[in-house]
């Protein structure tokens, strides 16, 4: 079985608290159940979370691209009188 998601890589984490609809929780908890089937080794939900918003962010090109401009300085046009 290939899953879309690799390995979950060694990193430290950022913590953060969120809340899910349950269809949600349940779909995370099967996900890593199957990814610790396909990999051999017990991902947790937080990790496998982690991964999926790491992936889906390297993904949206858009995204990417705005986010070069988001902490550049606005330029403004200056009128000569």
């Amino acid at each position: 079985m290939t899953l879309k998601l690799g390995p979950i890589p060694e990193r430290a984490p950022v913590k953060l608290n969120i809340s899910l609809a349950p269809p949600v929780h349940e779909a995370l908890v099967d996900y890593a159940a199957l990814h610790e089937r396909a990999y051999g080794a017990k991902a947790s939900i937080p990790e496998v979370v982690a991964l999926m918003i790491e992936n889906f962010l390297e993904s949206d090109r858009s995204f990417r691209r705005a986010r070069k401009t988001l902490h550049q300085p606005v330029k403004t046009k200056e009128t000569s009188k």
